[in-house]
């Protein structure tokens, strides 16, 4: 019989997605559909785009608790690529343009948690024998789960995923009675107090069965104080339950041999075609169209975790090499400010595309030879993984998942899937970038670096299996 998972997140593609928790709740459960009955739940926002919401199919209205609140639950339903995707329907919650950034997430999201453990008894034959929750916005299930509903899912366990410790989900005080339901005891330090508010994250990490984050080194990194903002003694103190697992990719989404969004298909085994992106990626860009001039892309959120004050401390040194930049992103107003300032300086340079674009996220991956990300920190990264599947060589910091992913090049043995620098520093960064052009004018090596990191398995077949044996393994532990 298969493992019932029910997994539940704040955003999936292609319904929403602000980041890379979007692009998992979309792959993981594909991969993980061929051998475990899972299903995926989430709100049902407005933003959905007609053409997935008008085929949604109405399975129940119910009520749930928002402290002793009652409030009105609609569960709808569509599958997709195999998967069965809830939908958590309240247009007080989620009737809104964007998917975060309001005053009451910390309700909205605690809502959302109940209604998804209310949820399970309207779904037709489906009991989960694990959980999967994913960070702080589905952080409050396993809790609710001991606090309320004792006797009822006692067999049911729950892991959590976290994909970003930064964000934890912290409110006041106050939202512990008034919108948890929960007494004095849960404000301790063991619980889900953090400094003088109360975190969401917290109660993930304490009250689930087990916690995975999204690469072996990011585990091994938030157990210290730079990476673990202020949870590290209790990353500690549950080390036994915590394991790092890197995430995937796509490979139907992410596919140079069949991507139509790109100028020219092409393969590990033709691919010299990859140039003809290149000149392609030039003439759209009103850049220089030379084959042999390198292209540096940067496809980023522009916040100061990505990194992007490194690359604002050698940008000008960075153009006077012989280079093209490429940058596609939005965030910070100063870096916006930044990047479009030096791209009127230096037009036939760098191209600064302050938008979101997928399709033309699409072209600069295959359009590129290099692919910048010196990020502070990266739990995971999905960029660099799909810059290596294009044959773009990424260069990063020797950080949390790009470490566990970008072999550094190694020219006495030939090995290596791109180039690291190891401390958080914009002259290492720039030499780094300088190595990497160097072995760009050997054309032997380099070749033979792309083929390394096109044949990089980078599927989420790998992810789903060790997932797959934790889901065992706790439900053999019993």
């Amino acid at each position: 019989m298969k493992t019932k998972v029910l997994f539940v997140t704040s955003e999936a593609h292609p319904f929403a997605k602000s980041g890379g928790l979007g692009d998992v709740a979309y792959s993981l459960p594909k991969a993980l559909v061929k051998n475990t009955d899972v299903r995926v739940i989430m709100p049902k926002y407005s933003s959905i785009h007609d053409k997935y919401s008008i085929d949604m199919e109405f399975i129940e209205k119910f009520s749930t608790n928002v402290a002793w609140r009652e409030k009105y639950v609609g569960l709808f339903k569509t599958t997709l690529d195999k998967v069965p995707f809830y939908f958590i329907d309240n247009q007080d919650y989620f009737g809104r343009e964007n998917t975060y950034g309001y005053f009451d997430d910390g309700e909205r999201f605690a809502y959302f948690s109940r209604a998804v453990i209310d949820a399970i008894e309207h779904m037709e034959d489906f009991i989960p024998d694990v959980i999967h929750c994913n960070d702080w916005q589905s952080a409050l299930v396993p809790l609710f789960l001991k606090v309320f509903y004792g006797e009822k899912y006692k067999d049911t366990k729950v892991i959590f995923t976290i994909h970003n410790l930064k964000f934890q989900g912290l409110y006041g005080k106050e939202v512990l009675f008034d919108i948890l339901g929960l007494n004095e005891y849960y404000y301790t330090d063991e619980r889900l107090k953090y400094k003088d508010a109360v975190s969401y994250m917290k109660a993930g990490i304490i009250y689930s069965d087990f916690v995975t984050t999204v690469s072996e080194t990011y585990a091994e990194e938030i157990k210290s104080p730079f990476f673990g903002e202020g949870l590290e003694g209790l990353f500690q103190k549950y080390d036994y339950k915590v394991q790092g697992i890197v995430n995937g990719i796509d490979y139907d989404m992410f596919n140079p041999r069949r991507d139509k969004e790109i100028h020219t298909k092409y393969g590990v085994k033709n691919r010299e075609k990859k140039v003809e992106n290149k000149l392609a990626l030039q003439r759209e860009l009103n850049l220089v169209e030379d084959k042999d001039i390198p292209i540096i892309g940067i496809i980023t959120r522009f916040t100061p975790q990505k990194g992007l004050d490194l690359i604002a401390h050698v940008l000008e040194e960075i153009l006077l090499l012989d280079v093209q930049l490429v940058i596609l992103g939005t965030g910070d107003q100063n870096y916006e400010d930044l990047f479009k300032y030096y791209a009127h300086l230096y037009p036939s340079k760098l191209s600064a595309k302050i938008m979101f674009d997928p399709d033309l996220a699409k072209r600069i991956y295959a359009g590129s030879d290099m692919f910048l990300m010196p990020s502070l920190f990266e739990p995971c990264g999905l960029s660099q993984l799909i810059s290596m599947r294009y044959g773009t060589l990424p260069i990063v910091r020797e950080t949390g998942g790009l470490k566990d992913t970008v072999i550094p090049y190694n020219e006495f043995s030939n090995v290596g899937t791109g180039f690291g620098f190891e401390n958080y520093n914009a002259h290492e960064m720039l030499e780094s970038i300088k190595y990497s052009l160097e072995i760009y004018r050997k054309p032997d090596s380099w070749n033979n670096l792309v083929k390394n990191a096109m044949e990089r398995k980078s599927s989420w077949a790998n992810a789903a299996k060790e997932y797959k044996k934790i889901y065992t393994r706790l439900l053999k532990r019993g």
